[in-house]
């Protein structure tokens, strides 16, 4: 069994973030992305804990985390981020972000920079989510994304049809069980819905291009891409932020379903380091 330390990290007046901790050595923080939580980073906590000091986040509004009407954005949660790096005393750290929790990393990084970074793992997203440039790696096309935040996102019911969409359609490739469905949309909807919305529109509408670039020149990163869009991701990243390594795997949530494969990817590339 994985010795794991629970704790509550005050971020802001009336907001503390849940953290989870386990494991010894050079440290390793997990972000999930847009709704999600600590628990889809089970199998990244279990093999890296071994090696690494482990911390994962439940950010702002997520999880266990404090639901807030404040700061529900990525700007917010990149200054949350540093304050969880701050109170733990992490030194020489390797952020790791799933999906929106890249434009955690990416933000910390515009506000801090880069002198407590080793490295960076960056889990399928593109810094700037939407472009009227069709070559462009993107979220999706503009009525579709603009259809969520005016549709689904305006109650409970449209923010679980949207989530168990994306899962089945987007986040996994093969066929869940019915179980293991119901557990991942229950994880979404921790986030309440008018809250989702606000961090749905503020990532949608974040550029970290120039962050991006400049982060890839200066410290080491991994970009992981999922198989649905590696072709255009390819041609993105070795357009803008070619000294990132690449890495292609599954869908978009390839390290819970293929998390032996992704496990090793990663844990090449920190070997490297």
């Amino acid at each position: 069994m994985i010795s794991m330390k629970e704790s509550y990290v005050e971020v802001d007046s009336g907001a503390e973030l849940f953290v989870q901790e386990s494991g010894e050595g050079d440290p390793i923080v997990f972000i999930p992305g847009f709704t999600f939580t600590t628990e889809v980073f089970s199998k990244q906590v279990e093999f890296f804990s071994k090696t690494n000091r482990v911390v994962v986040i439940d950010p702002r509004s997520h999880g266990r985390s404090t639901t807030v009407l404040h700061g529900n954005d990525y700007v917010t949660h990149g200054t949350d981020l540093a304050s969880v790096i701050r109170q733990l005393n992490l030194k020489n750290v390797t952020l790791a972000g799933w999906s929106f929790g890249c434009l955690t990393v990416w933000e910390y990084f515009k506000q801090f920079g880069g002198s407590n970074i080793k490295s960076m793992v960056m889990i399928d997203m593109p810094p700037k989510s939407l472009s009227v440039n069709e070559n462009d790696w993107v979220e999706g096309e503009l009525d579709d994304i603009a259809a969520i935040y005016t549709t689904n996102l305006r109650d409970p019911k449209g923010q679980r049809a949207f989530i168990t969409d994306y899962i089945t359609q987007v986040m996994v490739q093969r066929e869940l069980l019915p179980e293991e469905l119901t557990w991942l949309v229950e994880q979404s909807l921790k986030t309440p819905y008018y809250v989702a919305a606000n961090l749905f529109a503020s990532g949608m509408f974040s550029d970290y291009r120039e962050e991006a670039e400049a982060a890839s020149k200066s410290i080491p990163t991994l970009t992981v891409v999922a198989e649905h869009w590696a072709d255009t991701a390819l041609g993105y990243i070795n357009e803008h932020y070619p000294e990132s390594q690449v890495e292609v795997l599954g869908g978009h949530m390839m390290f819970w379903e293929y998390g032996e494969q992704f496990n090793a990817v990663v844990d090449r590339f920190l070997q490297g380091q």
